[in-house]
């Protein structure tokens, strides 16, 4: 058969479908679509403000499955709305009869008053530019869809002039505020791109000292009888007392300057011995609190960076724009409401073009007021001496505001295997295999981060940088070893040095549930923190490496996560039915045999690591006579932590800061700012060599 004919019998089967549709289904479709597809805009636009910064410290689900249905559903909606429009102003520019009261009164000119809306949707809120990395990388899409878009946007605007009334004029006034914030998106989209943010940071080429000069000085003077030799001549350092940065704007300011340098590591460029000095410099002097407080600024700007508008908008000409933006419609309104006879047109489309006009004057204000109020405009202000006066307002001052979510996510491997929390699943969720997605956030839950297991880190990395014996980069290698040698636990290194980094991820894990769970509770104060922040990190890291293995070194973690899995359900279902875990952890420890080694049982199919880690955890307790234990825990995940933090590309830092931010990024900036990555790979600059008479 021709593909004419099975085209033909689609059509006619198309035919046979819209012919089963009653007729007052489609009288009602027709009327009242392009109403439908308005509303289902305008509400999308008011998701996308109100959540569109909320994502940066709310991790839930929930708001980032609204944010994205929101995302669809507006440039889509938008679009089927324009082609309506379109339709509509066609049919009344081909039509030569006269046209009918009932008929103006459902059509024309105020449907054609809309389309200049769609267009400021189209051009989205200032909260959210891009859903994804994806959608950045993807801006020149972008820009062809709004391209077309408002192409079809001016065709409506001259199939409806000059018309009966004023819409028409006032819709040029809107359609130039539509205009400005389509330019706004794109551009922001394009500047967010990530080949666009590494040129925009690699500065001017360095070529370096002239060799071919200095050669030529040398062969010039050798001949001259002068015995030469070559001396360099070090750049240099950077001075240790001084402070960085050299502002006076408060910490938002320092941060923001610390930020203008540091933001190449995201996008995978190296820094400089000079980068290092003035950081290491200025950190020094913070207590655990300000050095936290200034990662959670630098990540808020590298959010809004990244997935907002702000490197378009929070700029003198931005402010300018929005203010613009906000005249005019206000503006467009007045007119409305003084130009056009309400009574020609229907109660419902005058209603649904005031709410098209208070939607986007509220939004309108509301970015400017947030605008005014944001860490950007904070910077702006300190930097202009004329603009203090303006600080002292009330209304301009910061507000107590979240920056990130503040809280790790926690999986722990006992409460999978115990199926504490039992699924009830239906047959359609089987069906589609979201049973598998789910079963990962059904046992997820939330842990605040602390001040104790910040200074628990912070201290940490200071005392691994006073230690001169050390190379800073040294930490980026450690998965652990380095604490255990330091504190003589030899008998432990297996545990680090023997296995891959997601097989030590599960293996200590097991370790610090079964001592967690097996033990009293201990009435020393340093010894719980280091108890309580130990397994807050176990499971952190246990959650990464089940939810998150892109940020992980590549490797087996979840073949390695399921087998173990499997080993302890068996294990607990066959020894008696087991529910408490303080039961189960005992049950698990009292099998463990010195003398026969869970790897030498088992052998290398299975890639369960639960017996390795009762082993781990056996040798902990004995250890745990005579040395504090959980000190030593605590140090080795902080290391663990820090190992997979330095190994996480930028690439997948920026991915994370759209899902309320890890608080492995966190410890990966920080450990940058402290000289403790391997992206220093400028040590002395330029030798500045020169001629010396010997």
């Amino acid at each position: 058969m021709s593909s004419i004919a099975i085209g033909l019998l689609a059509l006619g089967d198309h035919k046979k479908l819209l012919e089963m549709i009653p007729d007052h289904v489609k009288k009602t479709w027709n009327e009242w679509a392009l109403e439908g597809l308005v509303l289902i805009s305008i509400a999308s636009q008011i998701v996308l403000f109100l959540l569109g910064n909320l994502r940066k410290h709310n991790p839930r689900t929930r708001i980032r499955i609204s944010l994205w249905c929101a995302y669809l559903l507006a440039y889509a909606v938008a679009s089927g709305a324009l082609s309506i429009i379109t339709r509509s102003a066609l049919d009344v520019c081909n039509t030569s009869r006269p046209i009918s009261k009932y008929e103006k009164l459902n059509t024309n000119e105020l449907m054609s008053f809309w389309a200049p809306f769609l267009l400021l949707h189209l051009g989205g809120p200032d909260t959210i530019t891009a859903y994804s990395l994806e959608d950045n990388e993807l801006w020149l899409r972008h820009l062809a869809e709004v391209g077309f878009q408002s192409g079809v946007a001016i065709s409506i605007l001259l199939l409806s002039w000059p018309g009966c009334s004023d819409l028409p004029l006032l819709s040029i006034l809107v359609y130039i505020a539509g205009f400005i914030k389509c330019f706004e998106r794109i551009r922001a989209l394009r500047l967010a791109n990530t080949e666009n943010l590494r040129d925009s940071m690699l500065g001017s080429p360095d070529p370096g000292p002239n060799y071919p000069k200095f050669v030529e000085d040398y062969r010039l003077k050798k001949p001259q009888g002068f015995n030469l030799s070559v001396e360099e001549v070090p750049e240099s350092q950077y001075p240790e007392n001084d402070t960085y940065p050299e502002v006076r704007g408060g910490v938002i300011s320092e941060a923001y300057a610390l930020f203008q340098t540091f933001k190449r590591i995201f996008v995978d460029l190296i820094l400089t011995f000079e980068d290092k000095a003035k950081s290491q410099s200025y950190f020094r002097q913070l207590k655990f609190r300000d050095a936290f407080l200034a990662i959670e600024i630098e990540l808020g700007f590298a959010y809004d960076m990244l997935y907002t508008k702000a490197n378009v908008v929070y700029t003198f000409v931005g402010l300018v724009v929005r203010v613009t933006s906000v005249f005019i419609l206000l503006m467009v309104l007045v007119g409305f409401c003084f130009l056009c006879d309400a009574d020609e047109y229907r109660v419902v489309d005058i209603a649904i073009t005031y709410l098209l006009f208070g939607t986007a004057v509220t939004m309108e204000i509301f970015a400017v007021i947030t605008m005014l109020r944001s860490d950007w405009t904070d910077v702006w202000l300190s930097q202009h001496k004329y603009s203090r006066s303006v600080l002292k307002l009330q209304f301009l001052k910061q507000p107590r505001k979240r920056r990130w979510c503040g809280s790790i996510a926690q999986l722990e491997l006992l409460s999978v295997a115990l199926e504490e929390k039992p699924a009830r699943l239906l047959t359609i969720q089987k069906y589609l295999e979201i049973d598998k997605y789910r079963v990962k956030h059904r046992y997820k839950t939330y842990s605040q981060v602390s001040n104790s297991l910040k200074d628990l880190i912070y201290n940490q990395f200071q005392e691994f940088m006073s230690d001169g014996s050390s190379d800073p980069k040294a930490l980026c290698s450690h998965k652990g070893s380095f604490s255990l040698r330091k504190n003589e636990c030899d008998d432990l290194l297996w545990s680090i040095t023997e296995v891959e980094f997601d097989q030590i991820i599960i293996l200590w894990h097991i370790a610090t549930t079964l001592c967690y769970y097996s033990e009293e509770l201990d009435n020393q104060g340093d010894i719980n923190v280091c108890r309580e922040e130990s397994k807050h990190i176990s499971d952190y890291m246990l959650y990464l490496l089940v939810s998150y293995p892109v940020m992980l070194p590549i490797g087996i973690g979840m073949i390695r996560y399921r087998d173990t899995c499997a080993e302890a359900t068996r294990y607990f279902k066959e020894s008696s039915p087991i529910t408490d875990k303080v039961v189960a952890c005992k049950k698990l420890l009292e099998v463990y045999c010195p003398e026969v080694l869970p790897s030498k049982v088992k052998g290398d199919r299975s890639k369960s690591a639960l017996f390795d880690g009762c082993r781990l955890a056996s040798t902990l307790k004995e250890m745990g006579k005579t040395k504090d234990m959980w000190k030593v825990m605590s140090q080795v995940w902080i290391e663990i932590l820090a190992y997979a933090a330095t190994h996480c590309r930028g690439l997948q830092h920026e991915q994370q800061l759209r899902k309320g931010g890890e608080f492995l990024t966190h410890v990966w900036l920080l450990m940058a700012h402290l000289g403790i990555t391997e992206q220093f790979q400028v040590s002395q600059g330029h030798a500045r060599a020169k001629l010396v008479r010997s």
